[in-house]
């Protein structure tokens, strides 16, 4: 709740601060002025979901050492917030004082408004004479507005004890970005050593066992946000992120999940409403009506933002002729009715849509064993020799089959699935069986894993080694869809949108456990308005 407090001195009080030591430099965090481990904002400071008008902050206070992430200790306190039209903090514009305590592991989450459109802010947070590094955001375009350009940061599987987050730093370091998208398993909830770099721990995660309980979670949380480059990241630029599955257990459905035995560690419901409660305590994203994820942000005329939760309401994982059963689903009737009306009545030249699992069709029936083995455990191909993807869009044929069928029968054009999960690099055309005689309903952009292995660290061999490479094109000859795919590098997408295309580049990293990676621009694709065939592109986009 947010402690009654006069506005107008706390704007006094912003203004006779402003020069304090205390007062991080920069225009956003950078690793050298992240804080200390035995601060008091020692897990950084964040911002999400901005709208027109507003933005979402977020943060994390330290009161006593004995208040570490799930401890349930530390006094309650109150943490004040002002925001700022420049980084000395000289024109506070709002501020206000927000009270946290153990019941909510500390953490600050803080919607502000009446901010102007298209317009970039610098925040910060103060408790204890101490102020928080200083963050920066900008607000959305307004819906109507006319838009130039558009440039978001696109992730996905951040494994902490896989390697170190270089393709976060790498980001943080461009200055043209608008947005971070972040489509899913954001962290893991495995203990040390359960799923690590190809059989090598980079780094040891907190805690050391497999997360179950509120207090195991929120560690968890608290573990990844001390990371310097995630914390430079956040401070620099605003996220949307939605979830996967390993932000409760794998492969988790409506009604369970894979790596969760009931007998052994307790029930279901429980865990997954301890990780949804940690959650959303420790990420800046905005919720609906019973903590609805799936939600859209709009940037002006250019392009709309569709966020999907595709975990909450999915059947549970089938095989067989039950992945055409029509009363199965990956999104649930609500979701889905709210995804195809959206799309279709969007008046934003681009819908984008942020879509946690692969969209396209992978027909992997004709590939060797050898590509099979390690490929099928990065799409869930089953043992038994069924050659389906089952945890994807792939096990829920009908769900894709309405959804692709109603952007041909309406006529809607410009969309474009943003995707993660399968760690690997791709460029698809989006089509069903009964439809791949028409053009494309779609293309879909999938980035690569931060960290989390992929098909060279299952082999056991270096990155662009001849198996994967010959993996890759056997993949593009037996899925003429799938125009592009890269199954060894690790980092991220860049997606830059004009009113005439909208484009994808891939970045990876020359050493995911080396925190001072470089980078190499891979490859580009783009789609142009209008159309659905996809372009490759021979230089980066910049």
């Amino acid at each position: 709740m947010t402690t009654p407090i006069d506005r107008r001195t706390v704007l006094r009080i912003a203004g006779a601060s402003a020069g304090t030591t205390a007062l991080a430099g920069a225009v956003a965090i950078t690793p050298a002025t992240a804080q200390s481990p035995g601060a008091t904002f020692r897990h950084g400071v964040a911002s999400g979901d901005p709208t027109p008008d507003g933005i979402l902050l977020w943060t994390r206070v330290t009161p006593s050492e004995d208040a570490l992430p799930g401890s349930g200790a530390g006094p309650d306190v109150t943490v004040t917030w002002q925001v700022a039209s420049d980084p000395e903090f000289t024109t506070v514009i709002d501020a206000g004082a927000v009270a946290t305590g153990a019941a909510r592991d500390h953490t600050v989450k803080v919607e502000i408004t009446g901010l102007a459109a298209a317009t970039g802010y610098w925040y910060r947070f103060g408790c204890q004479d101490t102020w928080s590094p200083i963050g920066h955001a900008r607000t959305a375009p307004g819906a109507d507005a006319p838009v130039d350009q558009l440039r978001f940061g696109v992730v996905s599987c951040s494994n902490w004890e896989a390697g170190h987050f270089a393709a976060y730093r790498q980001l943080a370091r461009r200055d043209d970005l608008d947005l971070i998208v972040h489509l899913g398993d954001y962290l893991y909830e495995y203990g040390t050593g359960e799923f690590d770099a190809g059989g090598r721990v980079v780094r040891p995660v907190r805690p050391a066992h497999e997360v179950l309980t509120l207090a195991d979670y929120r560690a968890r949380h608290g573990c990844y946000k001390t990371d310097p480059e995630l914390q430079a990241l956040h401070a620099a630029v605003p996220w949307a992120i939605t979830w996967d599955d390993h932000e409760v257990a794998n492969d988790q459905w409506s009604g369970g999940a894979e790596n969760h035995t009931p007998g052994t560690e307790g029930d279901w419901s429980r865990r997954l409403a301890a990780a949804r409660q940690a959650y959303f305590e420790w990420m800046p994203v905005r919720t609906g009506p019973a903590g609805r994820i799936y939600r859209r942000l709009r940037f002006g005329t250019l392009a709309e933002l569709s966020l999907l939760d595709l975990r909450t309401y999915r059947s549970q994982q089938a095989s067989g002729s039950d992945v055409d059963d029509r009363s199965r689903t990956i999104t649930g009737a609500d979701q889905m009715g709210w995804l195809r009306d959206g799309l279709a009545s969007s008046n934003a030249q681009w819908k984008l849509v942020g879509n946690p699992v692969m969209m396209a069709r992978l027909d992997v029936g004709s590939l060797p064993a050898w590509l099979l083995g390690p490929l099928g455990r990065l799409l869930g191909v089953p043992q038994n020799g069924l050659v389906l993807n089952v945890d994807q869009w792939d096990g829920y044929n009908a769900d894709r089959n309405t959804l692709v069928n109603h952007l041909l029968a309406t006529g809607t054009r410009d969309v474009v699935f943003l995707t993660g999960d399968i760690h690997t690099s791709w460029a698809n055309e989006i089509t069903t069986r009964s439809t791949a005689g028409r053009p494309p309903a779609a293309v879909e952009f999938v980035v690569p894993s931060v960290t989390s292995d992929n098909v060279d660290d299952f082999l056991g061999l270096p990155a662009g080694n001849a198996l994967s490479t010959l993996g890759a094109g056997l993949v593009r000859l037996t899925n003429p869809h799938v125009r592009w795919t890269e199954l060894d590098g690790h980092g991220y997408g860049l997606l830059d949108v004009t009113a005439e295309r909208c484009r994808m580049d891939w970045y990876h990293l020359a050493d995911r456990a080396d925190a001072g990676s470089t980078e190499t621009w891979v490859a580009g694709w783009s789609v142009a308005a209008g159309a659905t065939q996809l372009h490759r592109e021979d230089t980066p986009s910049g």
